[in-house]
Protein backbone atom coordinates (compact mmCIF):
# COMPACT_ATOMS: atom_id res chain seq x y z
CA UNK A 1 0.00 0.00 0.00
CA UNK A 2 2.86 2.38 0.87
CA UNK A 3 4.51 1.73 -2.51
CA UNK A 4 1.28 2.44 -4.37
CA UNK A 5 0.72 5.64 -2.40
CA UNK A 6 4.23 6.81 -3.36
CA UNK A 7 3.51 6.14 -7.05
CA UNK A 8 0.19 8.01 -6.85
CA UNK A 9 2.02 11.02 -5.41
CA UNK A 10 4.60 10.90 -8.26
CA UNK A 11 1.76 10.78 -10.80
CA UNK A 12 0.11 13.79 -9.16
CA UNK A 13 3.34 15.82 -9.15
CA UNK A 14 4.13 14.91 -12.76
CA UNK A 15 0.61 15.85 -13.81
CA UNK A 16 1.03 19.27 -12.18
CA UNK A 17 4.36 19.72 -14.03
CA UNK A 18 2.70 18.98 -17.39
CA UNK A 19 -0.13 21.46 -16.67
CA UNK A 20 2.38 24.15 -15.64
CA UNK A 21 4.39 23.72 -18.86
CA UNK A 22 1.20 24.03 -20.92
CA UNK A 23 0.18 27.21 -19.08
CA UNK A 24 3.67 28.66 -19.66
CA UNK A 25 3.41 27.71 -23.36
CA UNK A 26 6.66 25.74 -23.22
CA UNK A 27 8.12 24.07 -26.29
CA UNK A 28 6.24 21.14 -27.84
CA UNK A 29 9.21 18.75 -27.46
CA UNK A 30 9.54 19.52 -23.75
CA UNK A 31 5.80 19.02 -23.10
CA UNK A 32 5.75 15.73 -25.03
CA UNK A 33 8.74 14.50 -23.05
CA UNK A 34 7.03 15.24 -19.70
CA UNK A 35 3.74 13.69 -20.92
CA UNK A 36 5.66 10.52 -21.82
CA UNK A 37 7.04 10.38 -18.27
CA UNK A 38 3.51 10.82 -16.88
CA UNK A 39 2.17 7.97 -18.99
CA UNK A 40 5.04 5.73 -17.90
CA UNK A 41 4.27 6.41 -14.24
CA UNK A 42 0.57 5.69 -14.80
CA UNK A 43 1.47 2.41 -16.48
CA UNK A 44 3.53 1.41 -13.43
CA UNK A 45 0.61 2.35 -11.19
CA UNK A 46 -1.79 0.10 -13.09
CA UNK A 47 -5.59 -0.05 -12.50
CA UNK A 48 -6.94 0.45 -8.98
CA UNK A 49 -9.05 -2.63 -8.46
CA UNK A 50 -10.22 -1.29 -5.12
CA UNK A 51 -12.03 1.61 -6.78
CA UNK A 52 -15.22 0.80 -8.65
CA UNK A 53 -16.26 2.89 -11.62
CA UNK A 54 -19.14 5.20 -10.70
CA UNK A 55 -22.23 4.61 -12.84
CA UNK A 56 -24.42 7.66 -13.23
CA UNK A 57 -28.03 6.46 -13.05
CA UNK A 58 -31.23 6.78 -11.06
CA UNK A 59 -31.85 4.19 -8.30
CA UNK A 60 -33.70 1.04 -9.28
CA UNK A 61 -37.43 1.58 -9.62
CA UNK A 62 -37.20 5.39 -10.01
CA UNK A 63 -37.06 7.75 -12.97
CA UNK A 64 -36.44 11.35 -14.00
CA UNK A 65 -39.11 13.34 -15.80
CA UNK A 66 -38.28 15.59 -18.76
CA UNK A 67 -40.11 18.92 -19.29
CA UNK A 68 -42.39 17.16 -21.81
CA UNK A 69 -43.23 14.38 -19.35
CA UNK A 70 -43.80 16.90 -16.57
CA UNK A 71 -46.23 18.82 -18.78
CA UNK A 72 -48.25 15.62 -19.23
CA UNK A 73 -48.04 14.90 -15.49
CA UNK A 74 -49.28 18.38 -14.57
CA UNK A 75 -52.23 18.01 -16.95
CA UNK A 76 -53.17 14.65 -15.42
CA UNK A 77 -52.98 16.12 -11.91
CA UNK A 78 -55.06 19.09 -13.03
CA UNK A 79 -57.86 16.81 -14.25
CA UNK A 80 -57.80 14.77 -11.02
CA UNK A 81 -57.72 17.78 -8.68
CA UNK A 82 -60.55 19.55 -10.54
CA UNK A 83 -62.69 16.45 -10.16
CA UNK A 84 -61.93 16.09 -6.44
CA UNK A 85 -62.74 19.77 -5.84
CA UNK A 86 -65.94 19.51 -7.87
CA UNK A 87 -67.09 16.92 -5.34
CA UNK A 88 -66.25 19.18 -2.39
CA UNK A 89 -62.99 17.55 -1.24
CA UNK A 90 -60.40 19.29 0.94
CA UNK A 91 -56.66 18.71 0.58
CA UNK A 92 -54.32 17.52 3.35
CA UNK A 93 -50.68 16.43 3.57
CA UNK A 94 -48.74 14.17 5.94
CA UNK A 95 -44.99 13.49 6.49
CA UNK A 96 -43.19 11.34 3.92
CA UNK A 97 -42.03 9.12 6.79
CA UNK A 98 -43.94 7.75 9.79
CA UNK A 99 -43.07 5.99 13.01
CA UNK A 100 -42.39 2.38 12.10
CA UNK A 101 -44.99 1.11 14.57
CA UNK A 102 -47.62 3.24 12.80
CA UNK A 103 -47.16 1.25 9.58
CA UNK A 104 -46.45 -2.26 10.86
CA UNK A 105 -49.27 -4.78 10.99
CA UNK A 106 -51.46 -2.91 8.50
CA UNK A 107 -50.48 -4.43 5.15
CA UNK A 108 -50.32 -8.20 5.69
CA UNK A 109 -47.60 -9.86 3.61
CA UNK A 110 -46.87 -6.55 1.87
CA UNK A 111 -45.33 -5.22 5.11
CA UNK A 112 -42.00 -6.64 3.91
CA UNK A 113 -42.05 -4.01 1.15
CA UNK A 114 -41.84 -1.10 3.60
CA UNK A 115 -38.64 0.97 3.47
CA UNK A 116 -37.15 1.23 6.98
CA UNK A 117 -34.86 4.16 7.84
CA UNK A 118 -31.84 4.07 10.11
CA UNK A 119 -32.30 5.42 13.63
CA UNK A 120 -31.60 9.16 13.39
CA UNK A 121 -32.33 10.24 16.95
CA UNK A 122 -34.25 7.79 19.07
CA UNK A 123 -37.19 7.08 16.72
CA UNK A 124 -37.57 4.09 14.40
CA UNK A 125 -38.96 5.47 11.14
CA UNK A 126 -40.21 4.10 7.81
CA UNK A 127 -41.11 5.71 4.49
CA UNK A 128 -44.87 5.68 3.95
CA UNK A 129 -46.13 2.68 1.99
CA UNK A 130 -49.42 4.33 1.01
CA UNK A 131 -51.52 7.36 1.97
CA UNK A 132 -54.32 5.45 3.69
CA UNK A 133 -52.63 4.46 6.96
CA UNK A 134 -51.13 7.96 7.49
CA UNK A 135 -54.62 9.35 6.90
CA UNK A 136 -56.09 7.02 9.52
CA UNK A 137 -53.38 8.16 11.96
CA UNK A 138 -54.25 11.79 11.10
CA UNK A 139 -57.95 11.18 11.84
CA UNK A 140 -57.22 9.50 15.18
CA UNK A 141 -54.76 12.21 16.28
CA UNK A 142 -57.18 15.02 15.46
CA UNK A 143 -60.30 13.13 16.63
CA UNK A 144 -62.02 13.66 13.26
CA UNK A 145 -65.07 11.63 12.31
CA UNK A 146 -66.22 13.56 9.25
CA UNK A 147 -64.02 14.78 6.39
CA UNK A 148 -64.00 14.55 2.61
CA UNK A 149 -60.35 14.78 1.67
CA UNK A 150 -57.93 14.20 -1.19
CA UNK A 151 -54.18 13.70 -0.94
CA UNK A 152 -51.61 13.56 -3.75
CA UNK A 153 -48.09 12.60 -2.73
CA UNK A 154 -45.26 10.13 -3.26
CA UNK A 155 -45.13 6.73 -1.58
CA UNK A 156 -42.36 4.11 -1.46
CA UNK A 157 -42.30 0.33 -1.82
CA UNK A 158 -39.40 -2.15 -2.02
CA UNK A 159 -41.20 -3.93 -4.85
CA UNK A 160 -39.87 -5.47 -8.05
CA UNK A 161 -40.33 -2.58 -10.48
CA UNK A 162 -41.83 -2.93 -13.96
CA UNK A 163 -41.06 0.47 -15.48
CA UNK A 164 -42.83 -0.11 -18.80
CA UNK A 165 -46.11 -0.84 -16.97
CA UNK A 166 -45.91 2.15 -14.65
CA UNK A 167 -44.76 0.13 -11.62
CA UNK A 168 -42.07 1.89 -9.57
CA UNK A 169 -40.53 1.92 -6.11
CA UNK A 170 -41.19 5.66 -5.80
CA UNK A 171 -44.51 6.79 -7.22
CA UNK A 172 -47.43 9.12 -6.73
CA UNK A 173 -50.73 8.13 -5.22
CA UNK A 174 -53.87 10.19 -5.72
CA UNK A 175 -56.28 9.27 -2.96
CA UNK A 176 -59.79 10.53 -2.29
CA UNK A 177 -62.11 9.70 0.59
CA UNK A 178 -65.83 10.24 0.27
CA UNK A 179 -67.75 11.82 3.17
CA UNK A 180 -66.46 9.25 5.61
CA UNK A 181 -68.16 5.97 4.81
CA UNK A 182 -69.78 7.01 1.48
CA UNK A 183 -69.23 4.37 -1.26
CA UNK A 184 -71.34 6.02 -3.93
CA UNK A 185 -69.59 9.40 -3.88
CA UNK A 186 -66.17 7.73 -4.28
CA UNK A 187 -67.37 5.67 -7.26
CA UNK A 188 -69.06 8.72 -8.82
CA UNK A 189 -65.84 10.73 -8.41
CA UNK A 190 -63.85 7.95 -10.04
CA UNK A 191 -66.28 7.88 -12.95
CA UNK A 192 -66.09 11.64 -13.41
CA UNK A 193 -62.28 11.61 -13.34
CA UNK A 194 -61.85 8.98 -16.02
CA UNK A 195 -64.64 10.46 -18.14
CA UNK A 196 -62.68 13.72 -18.24
CA UNK A 197 -59.71 11.95 -19.85
CA UNK A 198 -61.42 9.47 -22.10
CA UNK A 199 -64.64 11.04 -23.37
CA UNK A 200 -63.48 10.21 -26.90
CA UNK A 201 -60.75 7.74 -26.03
CA UNK A 202 -60.65 4.25 -24.44
CA UNK A 203 -63.45 3.80 -21.88
CA UNK A 204 -63.26 2.47 -18.38
CA UNK A 205 -65.06 -0.05 -16.24
CA UNK A 206 -65.35 -0.15 -12.46
CA UNK A 207 -65.63 -3.55 -10.78
CA UNK A 208 -66.98 -3.85 -7.23
CA UNK A 209 -67.07 -6.68 -4.73
CA UNK A 210 -67.73 -7.14 -1.03
CA UNK A 211 -64.94 -8.20 1.29
CA UNK A 212 -66.49 -10.20 4.16
CA UNK A 213 -64.90 -10.88 7.56
CA UNK A 214 -66.30 -14.30 8.57
CA UNK A 215 -66.65 -16.02 11.92
CA UNK A 216 -64.58 -19.07 12.89
CA UNK A 217 -67.37 -21.53 12.13
CA UNK A 218 -67.70 -20.37 8.51
CA UNK A 219 -66.64 -22.62 5.65
CA UNK A 220 -63.05 -21.93 4.56
CA UNK A 221 -61.07 -23.11 1.54
CA UNK A 222 -57.39 -22.37 1.03
CA UNK A 223 -56.90 -19.53 -1.47
CA UNK A 224 -60.51 -18.32 -1.36
CA UNK A 225 -62.55 -16.15 0.97
CA UNK A 226 -65.46 -18.07 2.57
CA UNK A 227 -67.93 -15.75 0.84
CA UNK A 228 -66.43 -16.33 -2.62
CA UNK A 229 -66.26 -20.09 -1.96
CA UNK A 230 -70.00 -20.21 -1.16
CA UNK A 231 -70.82 -18.29 -4.34
CA UNK A 232 -68.63 -20.59 -6.43
CA UNK A 233 -70.47 -23.65 -5.10
CA UNK A 234 -73.65 -22.28 -6.57
CA UNK A 235 -72.49 -20.53 -9.71
CA UNK A 236 -69.19 -22.08 -10.80
CA UNK A 237 -67.41 -19.73 -13.20
CA UNK A 238 -70.08 -16.99 -13.25
CA UNK A 239 -68.01 -14.21 -11.69
CA UNK A 240 -69.35 -10.85 -12.84
CA UNK A 241 -72.50 -9.00 -13.77
CA UNK A 242 -74.70 -6.10 -12.79
CA UNK A 243 -77.50 -5.61 -10.30
CA UNK A 244 -79.26 -8.64 -11.78
CA UNK A 245 -76.46 -10.88 -10.49
CA UNK A 246 -76.83 -9.32 -7.03
CA UNK A 247 -80.58 -10.06 -7.07
CA UNK A 248 -79.92 -13.61 -8.27
CA UNK A 249 -77.49 -14.25 -5.43
CA UNK A 250 -79.94 -12.86 -2.87
CA UNK A 251 -82.39 -15.62 -3.84
CA UNK A 252 -79.83 -18.41 -3.56
CA UNK A 253 -80.75 -20.85 -0.72
CA UNK A 254 -77.12 -21.60 0.20
CA UNK A 255 -76.13 -17.94 0.48
CA UNK A 256 -79.25 -17.17 2.51
CA UNK A 257 -77.67 -19.22 5.32
CA UNK A 258 -74.76 -16.77 5.58
CA UNK A 259 -75.84 -13.63 7.43
CA UNK A 260 -72.78 -11.57 6.41
CA UNK A 261 -73.13 -12.54 2.76
CA UNK A 262 -76.76 -11.39 2.77
CA UNK A 263 -75.80 -8.10 4.41
CA UNK A 264 -73.09 -7.54 1.82
CA UNK A 265 -75.43 -8.30 -1.09
CA UNK A 266 -78.05 -5.98 0.40
CA UNK A 267 -75.50 -3.20 0.57
CA UNK A 268 -74.50 -3.82 -3.05
CA UNK A 269 -78.11 -3.67 -4.22
CA UNK A 270 -78.54 -0.31 -2.49
CA UNK A 271 -75.24 0.86 -3.97
CA UNK A 272 -76.42 0.03 -7.50
CA UNK A 273 -79.62 2.01 -6.88
CA UNK A 274 -77.58 5.10 -6.00
CA UNK A 275 -75.20 4.54 -8.94
CA UNK A 276 -78.21 4.43 -11.27
CA UNK A 277 -79.30 7.83 -9.95
CA UNK A 278 -75.77 9.14 -10.60
CA UNK A 279 -75.92 7.81 -14.17
CA UNK A 280 -72.83 5.59 -13.90
CA UNK A 281 -74.36 2.15 -13.23
CA UNK A 282 -73.69 1.06 -16.82
CA UNK A 283 -69.96 1.38 -16.09
CA UNK A 284 -70.04 -0.66 -12.88
CA UNK A 285 -69.86 -4.45 -12.73
CA UNK A 286 -70.19 -6.73 -9.70
CA UNK A 287 -67.09 -8.93 -9.96
CA UNK A 288 -66.90 -11.93 -7.61
CA UNK A 289 -63.27 -12.65 -8.52
CA UNK A 290 -62.06 -9.25 -7.30
CA UNK A 291 -59.77 -9.35 -4.24
CA UNK A 292 -57.50 -6.93 -2.39
CA UNK A 293 -54.35 -7.99 -0.56
CA UNK A 294 -54.33 -5.41 2.23
CA UNK A 295 -55.51 -6.36 5.72
CA UNK A 296 -57.51 -3.24 6.55
CA UNK A 297 -60.45 -3.62 4.14
CA UNK A 298 -63.73 -4.45 5.91
CA UNK A 299 -66.46 -4.06 3.28
CA UNK A 300 -66.94 -3.12 -0.35
CA UNK A 301 -63.81 -3.09 -2.53
CA UNK A 302 -63.49 -1.82 -6.08
CA UNK A 303 -61.10 -1.51 -8.98
CA UNK A 304 -61.13 0.60 -12.17
CA UNK A 305 -59.89 -0.86 -15.47
CA UNK A 306 -59.38 1.11 -18.68
CA UNK A 307 -60.67 -0.56 -21.83
CA UNK A 308 -59.24 -0.13 -25.31
CA UNK A 309 -61.53 0.67 -28.20
CA UNK A 310 -62.20 -2.51 -30.27
CA UNK A 311 -60.28 -2.71 -33.53
CA UNK A 312 -63.37 -3.94 -35.41
CA UNK A 313 -67.09 -3.75 -34.79
CA UNK A 314 -68.31 -6.50 -32.50
CA UNK A 315 -64.85 -7.28 -31.15
CA UNK A 316 -64.54 -7.62 -27.38
CA UNK A 317 -62.70 -4.72 -25.68
CA UNK A 318 -59.20 -5.51 -24.50
CA UNK A 319 -58.14 -4.36 -21.03
CA UNK A 320 -55.06 -2.21 -20.54
CA UNK A 321 -54.82 -2.74 -16.80
CA UNK A 322 -56.06 -1.50 -13.47
CA UNK A 323 -55.73 2.26 -12.95
CA UNK A 324 -57.56 2.73 -9.63
CA UNK A 325 -58.65 0.70 -6.64
CA UNK A 326 -60.07 1.17 -3.17
CA UNK A 327 -62.69 0.13 -0.70
CA UNK A 328 -64.10 0.41 2.81
CA UNK A 329 -61.90 0.27 5.91
CA UNK A 330 -64.01 0.91 9.00
CA UNK A 331 -61.56 -0.53 11.54
CA UNK A 332 -58.30 1.17 10.54
CA UNK A 333 -58.76 4.41 12.48
CA UNK A 334 -59.69 2.40 15.59
CA UNK A 335 -56.21 0.83 15.57
CA UNK A 336 -54.82 4.25 16.53
CA UNK A 337 -57.65 5.33 18.85
CA UNK A 338 -57.09 4.64 22.59
CA UNK A 339 -60.74 3.62 22.93
CA UNK A 340 -60.75 1.63 19.68
CA UNK A 341 -63.63 3.66 18.23
CA UNK A 342 -64.55 2.69 14.68
CA UNK A 343 -64.70 5.47 12.08
CA UNK A 344 -66.33 4.41 8.78
CA UNK A 345 -64.02 5.23 5.84
CA UNK A 346 -64.22 4.62 2.10
CA UNK A 347 -61.36 5.60 -0.21
CA UNK A 348 -60.16 5.37 -3.79
CA UNK A 349 -56.56 5.50 -4.99
CA UNK A 350 -55.84 6.42 -8.62
CA UNK A 351 -52.73 4.81 -10.14
CA UNK A 352 -51.37 7.95 -11.74
CA UNK A 353 -48.09 6.36 -12.85
CA UNK A 354 -50.12 3.93 -14.95
CA UNK A 355 -52.15 6.85 -16.31
CA UNK A 356 -48.91 8.68 -17.20
CA UNK A 357 -47.66 5.66 -19.14
CA UNK A 358 -50.95 5.32 -21.05
CA UNK A 359 -51.15 9.03 -21.93
CA UNK A 360 -47.48 9.14 -23.01
CA UNK A 361 -47.97 6.11 -25.26
CA UNK A 362 -51.06 7.70 -26.78
CA UNK A 363 -49.22 10.97 -27.49
CA UNK A 364 -46.31 9.13 -29.10
CA UNK A 365 -48.66 7.03 -31.24
CA UNK A 366 -50.55 10.13 -32.43
CA UNK A 367 -47.29 12.11 -32.73
CA UNK A 368 -48.89 14.98 -30.84
CA UNK A 369 -46.73 17.93 -29.88
CA UNK A 370 -46.66 18.77 -26.18
CA UNK A 371 -46.09 22.31 -24.98
CA UNK A 372 -43.72 22.47 -22.03
CA UNK A 373 -44.34 26.15 -21.24
CA UNK A 374 -47.45 28.34 -21.01
CA UNK A 375 -45.85 31.42 -22.59
CA UNK A 376 -48.49 33.54 -24.33
CA UNK A 377 -46.23 35.94 -26.20
CA UNK A 378 -42.57 36.41 -27.14
CA UNK A 379 -41.25 39.97 -27.03
CA UNK A 380 -39.09 40.38 -30.15
CA UNK A 381 -37.27 43.14 -31.99
CA UNK A 382 -36.87 43.73 -35.71
CA UNK A 383 -33.69 45.84 -35.49
CA UNK A 384 -30.52 45.94 -33.43
CA UNK A 385 -29.91 47.90 -30.22
CA UNK A 386 -33.42 47.39 -28.85
CA UNK A 387 -32.61 45.13 -25.89
CA UNK A 388 -33.63 47.80 -23.35
CA UNK A 389 -36.97 48.30 -25.10
CA UNK A 390 -37.64 44.56 -25.17
CA UNK A 391 -36.89 44.30 -21.44
CA UNK A 392 -39.15 47.27 -20.71
CA UNK A 393 -42.07 45.80 -22.68
CA UNK A 394 -41.61 42.36 -21.12
CA UNK A 395 -41.76 43.93 -17.66
CA UNK A 396 -45.00 45.75 -18.56
CA UNK A 397 -46.57 42.51 -19.75
CA UNK A 398 -45.48 40.60 -16.63
CA UNK A 399 -47.02 43.31 -14.43
CA UNK A 400 -50.26 42.93 -16.41
CA UNK A 401 -50.35 39.17 -15.70
CA UNK A 402 -49.19 38.09 -19.17
CA UNK A 403 -46.90 35.06 -19.51
CA UNK A 404 -44.17 36.55 -21.67
CA UNK A 405 -40.54 35.86 -22.43
CA UNK A 406 -37.74 37.09 -24.67
CA UNK A 407 -34.50 35.72 -26.04
CA UNK A 408 -31.63 36.72 -23.77
CA UNK A 409 -29.35 37.83 -26.56
CA UNK A 410 -28.36 41.40 -27.29
CA UNK A 411 -29.28 41.51 -30.97
CA UNK A 412 -31.13 38.32 -32.00
CA UNK A 413 -32.25 37.96 -35.59
CA UNK A 414 -36.00 38.25 -36.13
CA UNK A 415 -36.04 34.94 -38.02
CA UNK A 416 -34.45 33.14 -35.05
CA UNK A 417 -37.04 34.65 -32.70
CA UNK A 418 -39.92 33.48 -34.93
CA UNK A 419 -38.41 29.99 -35.23
CA UNK A 420 -38.17 29.80 -31.43
CA UNK A 421 -41.92 30.49 -31.20
CA UNK A 422 -42.71 27.71 -33.68
CA UNK A 423 -40.49 25.21 -31.87
CA UNK A 424 -41.92 25.94 -28.41
CA UNK A 425 -45.56 26.55 -29.41
CA UNK A 426 -45.73 30.24 -28.40
CA UNK A 427 -48.81 31.56 -30.24
CA UNK A 428 -48.02 35.30 -30.44
CA UNK A 429 -45.04 37.60 -31.05
CA UNK A 430 -44.93 41.24 -29.93
CA UNK A 431 -42.48 42.94 -32.30
CA UNK A 432 -40.77 46.23 -31.46
CA UNK A 433 -39.12 48.36 -34.13
CA UNK A 434 -37.96 51.97 -34.42
CA UNK A 435 -41.10 52.94 -36.30
CA UNK A 436 -43.35 51.22 -33.75
CA UNK A 437 -41.66 53.14 -30.95
CA UNK A 438 -42.28 56.45 -32.75
CA UNK A 439 -45.94 55.59 -33.38
CA UNK A 440 -46.58 54.24 -29.84
CA UNK A 441 -47.74 50.85 -31.16
CA UNK A 442 -46.58 47.24 -31.01
CA UNK A 443 -46.81 44.87 -33.97
CA UNK A 444 -48.62 41.73 -32.79
CA UNK A 445 -48.01 38.69 -34.98
CA UNK A 446 -49.89 35.38 -34.95
CA UNK A 447 -47.35 32.59 -35.31
CA UNK A 448 -49.89 30.17 -36.86
CA UNK A 449 -51.42 32.49 -39.50
CA UNK A 450 -48.47 34.93 -39.78
CA UNK A 451 -50.99 37.75 -39.70
CA UNK A 452 -49.68 41.03 -38.22
CA UNK A 453 -51.61 43.94 -36.76
CA UNK A 454 -50.55 47.15 -35.00
CA UNK A 455 -51.88 47.45 -31.43
CA UNK A 456 -51.58 50.53 -29.24
CA UNK A 457 -49.08 49.81 -26.47
CA UNK A 458 -51.58 50.47 -23.67
CA UNK A 459 -54.04 47.99 -25.25
CA UNK A 460 -51.51 45.22 -25.90
CA UNK A 461 -52.05 43.23 -22.67
CA UNK A 462 -55.84 43.07 -23.13
CA UNK A 463 -55.45 42.01 -26.77
CA UNK A 464 -53.09 39.19 -25.80
CA UNK A 465 -55.48 38.01 -23.07
CA UNK A 466 -58.37 38.01 -25.54
CA UNK A 467 -56.47 35.99 -28.14
CA UNK A 468 -55.12 33.43 -25.67
CA UNK A 469 -58.20 33.10 -23.45
CA UNK A 470 -58.87 29.52 -24.59
CA UNK A 471 -57.21 26.82 -22.49
CA UNK A 472 -54.09 25.36 -24.04
CA UNK A 473 -54.40 21.60 -24.49
CA UNK A 474 -51.27 19.48 -24.22
CA UNK A 475 -52.72 16.00 -24.54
Amino acid sequence: MAERAALEELVRLQGERVRTLKQQKAGTDQIEEEVAKLLKLKAQLGPDEGKQKFVLKTPKGTRDYSPRQMAVREKVFEVIIKCFKRHGAEVIDTPVFELKETLTGKYGEDSKLIYDLKDQGGELLSLRYDLTVPFARYLAMNKLTNIKRYHIAKVYRRDNPAMTRGRYREFYQCVSVGKLGNNRSSLKAAGSTFSSWYSKQPGFELSVNVYVHTEKESVQVEGQSPYLFLVNLAYGSVFSGGVSLVEQLLLDPKLSQNKQALEGLGDLKLLFEYLTLFGVANRISFDLSLARGLDYYTGVIYEAVLLQTPARAGEEPQGVGSVAAGGRYDGLVGMFDPKGRKVPCVGLSIGVERIFSIVEQRLEALEEKVRTTETQVLVASAQKKLLEERLKLASELWDAGIKAELLYRKNPKLLNQLQYCEETGIPLVAIIGEQELKDGVIKLRSVASREEVDIRREDLAEEIKKRTSQNLCIC
